[in-house]
């Protein structure tokens, strides 16, 4: 009885730190946002010369002091935490606040690429220059008081050390996949097997048990989009993953299973966790995608495109295509992933309750795709029926000019010939030619209203149709 009660009051104080933790990184962003938000505010007044210097240095000290006594109170696993959750541009100015004093012990806490960007940061004493430090590639997880806690691996005996639920490798050497086979006596497959296996040989199980599952997973940066080989093996209910450069979405599944107690308890929880993540960060992209065809509809359906801005538009659409393409190609790989592992019967009641939820994200998000491709068919059409209408236009008036000129051209072939001559005698070849040329000034722009008359006529017999049409 009285361990229960233990459990409880333990289970009660996490939740209740991690909700302040929470709190915690809504007032952090709230401060930063108010820092932005003022000085913009004081960019778009327009002060220049001292005053502006000195209402931004106000501004800006009086903000970082509020944040800087706040996080004074807060331990350094806590705002390690916050350093993982906020953007790179947000960490940075937190980091700056914090580094002189608690840096190092900071540090310990952080994951391994955050570790590696704020160190750079950190000022380096002349005399005593730091080593170069090695990337760490090989990550292991072990599970302590229902959260992950990351252990880098430098070294074999580092690994032989821990007890993972999962071992996360990035883009790793011939001799730490050796680490790997002689610890827990598993091969791992070549760089060049990730991308080169067959569809039907992505997902498999050993004689010896082992599943391999080789996936693809959406990275979309603003310059470029494009689908990561990821290699998945399930040993000994370890979780090996292996891929050759990092993704979002295990930066975000470290994160929240270090933050969130009871989030994972075994390898295939993670797996399900990170195929979740990725539809997640798939959501995402479609969002982004939505944004971008809004702003390029709001282009499109101006009354006036010209060609360069269709161009520029054709642009923009064929890349949003191309990204959408890619997610529902990632989706499509996550649903046979999924359906492999709940055909295997490997997994708990659970587990398969997590799949299914899953497998009903994707189904959501395939209405989604299909939806971006009519609205982008739509766009593409438009956007080409305006080069089309432009160069109508230039077309139209090429053949109104030709049809002005083409009468002159005979008048002129006809003032050219010596009956002409014979016809003025009698008077000055000045005056005759002179009245001529009015004569064929007058019968061009004769010509040039009575076609404009026809068009005006045209229109209007049109528009009187369609009014009688709407009141019938």
């Amino acid at each position: 009885m009285s361990e229960h009660i233990e459990n409880q009051a333990d289970n009660d104080q996490e939740a209740l730190q991690f909700a302040e933790e929470q709190n915690t990184l809504r007032l952090v962003e709230e401060l930063l946002a108010r820092q932005k938000r003022v000085e913009n505010v004081v960019h778009r007044q327009g002060h220049e010369g001292p005053r502006q210097a000195i209402v931004e240095n106000l501004v800006h000290v009086q903000h970082l002091e509020e944040l800087r006594r706040k996080l004074d109170q807060m331990p350094s696993d806590a705002i390690a935490r916050i350093l993982e959750a906020l953007p790179p541009d947000d960490s940075l100015v937190v980091w700056e606040l914090v580094a002189k004093a608690r840096g190092e012990e900071i540090l310990d806490e952080l994951s391994d690429a955050l570790r590696d960007t704020l160190r750079e940061s950190l000022p380096v004493a002349p005399a005593a220059p730091a080593a170069p430090r090695k990337p760490v590639t090989v990550n292991a997880f072990e599970l302590k008081n229902g959260r992950l806690r990351q252990v880098e691996v430098d070294s074999k005996a580092a690994l032989a050390a821990t007890t993972p639920i999962w071992v996360d490798l990035l883009a790793p050497s011939k001799e730490e996949r050796q680490w790997v086979a002689e610890i827990f006596q598993l091969t791992l497959p070549d760089a060049d097997d990730l991308t080169d296996l067959e569809e039907s040989a992505r997902f498999y199980i050993e004689e010896n048990g082992e599943v391999h599952l080789h996936s693809a997973f959406l990275l979309d940066k603003e310059d470029e989009s494009r689908n990561v080989a990821v290699a998945f093996i399930l040993h000994n209910n370890i979780l090996f993953s292996m891929r050759d450069e990092e993704l979002p979405v295990f930066r975000l599944q470290r994160l929240r299973a270090r933050i969130q107690p009871g989030y994972v308890s075994e390898g295939k929880d993670v797996l399900l966790d990170l195929y979740g993540a990725d539809v997640e960060y798939s959501a995402d992209a479609l969002e982004d995608i939505y944004a971008e065809l809004e702003k390029v509809g709001r282009t499109v359906l101006t009354p006036h495109v010209s060609d360069d801005e269709a161009a520029e538009i054709l642009s923009d659409i064929a890349k949003e295509e191309d990204l959408n393409g890619r997610i529902r190609r990632n989706v499509l790989d996550t649903r046979r992933a999924l359906s492999f592992l709940m055909r295997s019967r490997l997994m708990s009641t659970d587990q398969h309750d997590d799949a299914r939820q899953i497998l009903r994200d994707i189904d959501s998000l395939d209405g989604h795709t299909s939806f971006l491709f009519g609205k982008i068919n739509f766009l593409m059409d438009a956007t080409v029926g305006f080069i089309n209408i432009n160069q109508n236009k230039r077309v139209s008036k090429l053949t109104t000019i030709s049809v002005v000129f083409v009468p002159l051209n005979i008048i002129a072939g006809i003032g050219g010939m010596s009956e002409f001559s014979m016809m003025t005698q009698g008077i000055s070849w000045p005056l005759a030619y002179g009245a001529f040329v009015v004569a064929m000034g007058l019968f061009g722009w004769g010509t040039y209203v009575t076609l404009r008359w026809m068009e005006t006529r045209k229109a209007r017999k049109l528009l009187a149709a369609r009014r009688s049409g709407r009141e019938a």
